[in-house]
């Protein structure tokens, strides 16, 4: 159950696996070319330049920041990326020591005879550098643009054909290079081929796919929740391709309803296995790249009741390694298997008491006889180096710390660099310790308080460098590792920074709160810029609570920040709070806690962070206290509503799980456990248990067309508030996704009713203290 599209600002991971096209920061481009300008009450300030108004956040694209990239690190200290020119698109490469430039490809190498410059929605390079795969005509499969067309670019010859013509258009996926560049495989409706390029010869891989035998890509839940799209593999020698396939006979299939699409209704089927019932089985096979029979891994147990949620060549073309998972999620095996046999042998086990995070932060050393491996086997995330065979487990990272993710290996230096906070979990750094376990560690980035995020070369020794804080929107600059020199500033974003700086916003506060007796959590607080602190203000508490995301975190805040800016502007404290089971990096324990009740610990902290607020800061107002969230922060803000009624007065949810057995079967029995086992969890985690305890103003938002959390959910809530009697308010958007941005105006519309509910319920502005609310204007 992934964040909202405002703060799904983390890089997927994509570390060792082909890199998922998840790119979250697409998500801001898709509002900006979908949001309007209609008008709403709430938009009441003129457009000011130190005034921010839902027209100029959403509507006049003030704000919104400049881009880099993609980029892609190549061979000499050289790297690619797109840029656009009035031609259309082009690559360029750029020497990072000089900065001397080169157009490797232009507009006029990407225009097809009698056509139009392709666009570029993602490239890759052959292994020699003389092809380039072109992706374009992207289309949307359930979050991402993973089908559409493929075209081959011949640098020396300057040929340009289509990959895959004779297939119907937009229905390639991940298409690759095999090693030597002179075949290109690609799957398309479910089945997987390969390409002669120089002939245009086609071999067919796989010809059982069908709605419900997926070769090659995956099911629903796969990619939702284990961030696996792409789902084959080319050998090192070319020889061979390994493959998931997925049997989803069975899973049950959820109908969304499109009412305004047609003059008749019509459904919408999807595969989605609930919480407790029918996953679909997997099975990772071998095939010769050149045609014939595949051969398939076996593996211990149920299919359906286990998940491979990695698999790759194990450094070799003669075995495939996999990360093979129980369906309860708290034992992983690492496995090696035969890639001819199919037989396959357990070299390494990770387990837990609640649940083992699947983690892409796996590299091979020494030629293939050991890999990094990253573990919370003794308390805390640490990378370790284990030997091939899995006897010796070596730590490098430091203990009572946590390794946030591994950026890059650097083996012929001995160094393994990652990101981790040990002194302070709301902010990022750069470090790197040596591989050859001595301990031996150092932090790279600057001291500046903030968010350091890195796209290391693989050599170690440059990195596109981007530095933020919550206040702050990013710089992105090219820097030389490990002296982590600036060398160039790639974007300055100074527009967007000046336009920021002419608010006059009050500087965010981060603090900690003590709410329970050694139970200390993150917050921060936005102020009015007029703030006086003799008056009482009311306060907006923002919350996501779930293990998916945090919220306290000191990097750029983007939209989200500029909305509560908004309300600060109309008199309101904005504060948030990541409780136990957010994935701070705070240790096992503070992560885990939540297991088998979710939403349970959360809203209790959550109310606790509310009664500590009002004790430690005499300025802020509990009879005006409101919270609100989307995803996972929909479903926090009804448990806290429901479970404390009284705490707050008013919320808003947006896209809610009110009934956690209508989620998903990866996500919610990872963090719940099966309900058939843990029956008394799923209740008293639900927030629709406790609905008949609602006091003060509620308002529910969803889209009707969300795959992710079914609106089934939100009508099952309503159901039971008009059982118990219970007023409330909500809206309804038609056929929007989870994200709720499709349609001309609707991020726009969103956000003006948020604001709207807000002000006519929670009076905004400070009062006197002891001055009755119903005095203030």
């Amino acid at each position: 159950m992934q964040p909202h599209p405002p703060l799904a600002n983390s890089r997927p991971m994509n570390l060792h696996i082909e890199t998922p096209r998840v790119v979250r920061a697409a998500v801001t481009a898709l509002l900006i070319a979908l949001v309007g300008p209609m008008g709403t009450p709430s938009a009441t300030h003129a457009q000011d330049a130190d005034q921010v108004t839902l027209d100029r956040l959403f509507a006049s694209g003030d704000f919104f920041p400049d881009r880099f990239g993609p980029a892609r690190w190549i061979e000499d200290g050289r790297y690619t990326t797109v840029e656009r020119t009035s031609q259309g698109m082009e690559l360029a490469a750029y020497d990072a020591s000089t900065g001397e430039r080169e157009i490797l490809v232009s507009a006029a190498d990407l225009t097809p005879a009698g056509g139009r410059p392709l666009a570029i929605h993602d490239y890759f390079w052959s292994d020699d550098g003389t092809q380039l795969l072109l992706f374009t005509n992207s289309q949307r499969v359930w979050r991402a643009n993973t089908r559409g067309d493929y075209w081959i670019l011949d640098l020396e010859s300057g040929d340009l054909r289509q990959v895959g013509a004779d297939r119907p258009e937009a229905t390639l996926m991940f298409a690759k290079l095999s090693p030597d560049g002179s075949r290109v495989a690609y799957v398309s409706e479910n089945n997987i081929y390969v390409e002669e390029i120089a002939s245009g010869t086609v071999t067919r891989l796989t010809d059982d796919g069908s709605r419900t035998i997926i070769n090659g890509t995956f099911d629903w839940v796969y990619e939702e929740e284990f961030f696996l799209q792409d789902g084959f593999r080319w050998s090192p020698d070319g020889s061979s391709i390994a493959y998931w396939q997925l049997d989803a006979e069975g899973v049950g299939e959820f109908l969304m309803i499109n009412n305004t699409d047609s003059l008749y209704s019509f459904t919408i089927p999807v595969q989605y296995p609930k919480a407790g019932t029918t996953n679909s089985a997997g099975r990772v096979g071998v095939v010769p790249a050149g045609g014939g029979e595949t051969t398939w891994v076996s593996l211990p147990g149920d299919p359906r009741q286990n998940y491979i949620v990695r698999m790759d060549w194990a450094a070799n073309s003669d075995q495939v390694v996999l990360q093979y998972l129980n369906r309860r999620q708290d034992h992983l095996q690492v496995m090696l298997a035969d890639a001819a046999t199919g037989e396959a042998q357990t070299i390494l086990h990770e387990r837990d008491d609640a649940w083992v995070d699947v983690r892409d932060d796996f590299h091979w050393l020494e030629g293939g006889e050991a890999f990094t491996w990253v573990s919370e086997r003794d308390g805390w995330r640490r990378a370790y180096r284990v030997s091939r065979d899995g006897e010796t487990v070596t730590p490098l990272t430091p203990p009572d710390a946590d390794v946030l993710a591994v950026e890059a290996l650097d083996e012929e230096s001995g160094w393994l660099y990652y990101t981790a906070s040990p002194d302070d979990p709301i902010r990022q750094y750069l470090y790197r310790s040596a591989v050859d376990g001595s301990g031996r560690t150092e932090r790279l980035s600057p001291s500046a308080p903030g968010f350091h995020e890195y796209q290391v070369s693989d050599e170690g020794d440059w990195a596109f460098y981007t530095f933020s804080r919550m206040d702050l929107p990013p710089t992105i600059s090219l820097v030389s590792l490990p002296d982590h020199r600036e060398r160039r500033v790639m974007v300055d974003n100074a527009a967007l920074k000046s336009g920021v700086e002419r608010l006059g916003r009050t500087p965010t506060d981060f603090f900690r709160l003590e709410v329970e007796p050694g139970v200390e959590l993150d917050g921060w607080m936005m102020k009015p810029s007029d703030f006086d602190p003799a008056k009482r203000y009311p306060v907006l508490f923002y919350v996501y609570g779930e293990p998916w995301g945090a919220t306290v975190q000191d990097r750029w805040g983007g939209m989200t920040l500029l909305w509560h800016h908004l309300l600060t502007q109309e008199g309101y404290i904005v504060v948030s709070f990541d409780n136990r089971g957010t994935p701070a990096p705070r240790g096992r324990e503070w992560r885990k806690i939540i297991h088998g009740q979710v939403g349970v610990h959360a809203s209790r902290d959550q109310a606790n962070a509310a009664g500590a607020l009002a004790e430690e800061f005499p300025f802020v107002d509990p009879d005006r206290f409101a919270i609100w969230g989307w995803s996972g922060g929909g479903s926090q803000t009804l448990n806290s509503l429901f479970r404390y009624p009284g705490v707050f007065s008013t919320g808003m949810a947006v896209a809610p799980v009110p009934d956690q057995r209508y989620y998903d079967t990866a996500y919610q029995e990872r963090y719940s456990g099966i309900p058939q086992e843990n029956p008394d969890g799923y209740t008293r985690g639900s927030p629709i248990t406790y609905a008949h305890q609602l006091e003060g103003n509620l308002l529910i938002v969803h889209g009707t067309g969300d795959d992710n959390v079914h609106y089934q959910g939100t009508e099952a809530l309503i159901n039971r508030l008009i059982e118990a009697g219970k007023h409330f308010t909500m809206m309804a958007y038609p056929n929007r996704s989870h994200g709720i941005f499709e349609g001309r105006g609707t991020t726009r519309h969103v956000y003006g009713l948020l604001t709207r509910y807000l002000t006519e319920n929670v009076t905004p502005g400070p009062r006197e203290p002891g001055a009755p609310i119903s005095d203030m204007p």
